[in-house]
């Protein structure tokens, strides 16, 4: 599958058309990969674009206008193909459309665009969506960016000092199979906003950070020293290692939309944290990636 780099002085940034997808960001200064590199062994993917799902529909389905539309985990777009529709030296931007294998799925006509853009030490990742329906349209979408890290040495910072930072754990261990949420909810005690990470930590499968507790999220590495930072200026956002793995990553997730709640009714124009777009409305939004 093609893929394309830009550059400056100091960043490398290379994208994939399978999924509109970022596979390697190197900082120049000293060559380090700051992105997971896709083992499956852990996890096969780097950076997939969630949508127009983050998370789970309960029971894998939505209702729309009296249909039943099924789908997996985080939609369909981080398994196709982008086309590229424009490159600079410093931006990309990919562009996916609707189709007959989408519409199985999801019962919209859209126009997703993802953009990259170089300024500095900073990568922003911008998302459009446009509805190209007579009607309203509703969708989620969500950014799944993994940076190598140790666990047991590297710590997050987030913009909330000595504060609670709450949480709802995804419901993996009730015994659905759901990936949707339980009524229980989980307090993390910040220590001057830093939160250290295990195995332990995601044994309940990712944080999910609702009402927009802070909008960035730092990653700091066993010396102390600030490696980046991933703003975060959505509802929500999330963050994961996989069960049980001890897998030498960490993901730092902004979402607009989540999975549902164990028991919700199904219907897609009612989902928690859901958007919406009236005919020919577009919405757009970006996070950013800023190497320290």
């Amino acid at each position: 599958m093609a893929v394309h780099i830009i550059e400056n002085d100091l960043l490398k940034l290379t994208v994939e058309e399978h999924g509109a997808e970022i596979r390697s960001l190197i900082r120049k200064a000293d060559g380090a990969e700051l992105m997971w590199q896709a083992d499956s062994k852990y996890w096969g993917r780097t950076a997939p674009v969630l949508f127009p799902l983050v998370g789970n529909y309960y029971e894998k389905k939505s209702v729309y206008a009296g249909n039943t539309y099924e789908m997996g985990q985080h939609g369909f777009a981080r398994d196709m193909d982008f086309n590229l529709v424009s490159q600079s030296e410093d931006e990309l931007v990919f562009e996916l459309q609707d189709n007959e294998e989408t519409h199985k799925k999801y019962p919209f006509n859209f126009v997703l665009c993802i953009g990259y853009k170089l300024e500095g030490t900073k990568v922003t990742v911008t998302w459009m969506v446009k509805n190209t329906n007579q009607e309203t349209m509703y969708f989620s979408i969500g950014g799944h960016p993994a940076f190598n890290c140790d666990l047991d040495t590297y710590t997050l910072r987030f913009e909330k000092n000595g504060q609670v930072n709450d949480c709802i754990k995804a419901n993996i261990i009730a015994g659905d199979g759901s990936g949707c949420l339980s009524p229980k909810q989980e307090h993390f005690p910040l220590d001057e906003g830093v939160l250290k990470m295990s195995d332990e930590l995601f044994s309940q499968d990712a944080l999910i950070f609702e009402n927009r507790q802070s909008d960035a999220v730092t990653l700091v590495d066993a010396e102390g020293k600030d490696v980046l930072t991933v703003t975060c200026p959505t509802p929500l956002f999330g963050v994961w290692s996989p069960v049980g793995k001890h897998a030498p990553f960490v993901c730092i997730e902004p979402w607009c939309g989540r999975c549902d709640r164990v028991g919700f009714n199904q219907k897609l124009e009612e989902r928690e944290y859901g958007n919406s777009l009236a005919p020919a409305e577009e919405f757009k939004t970006s996070y950013d990636i800023v190497v320290k």
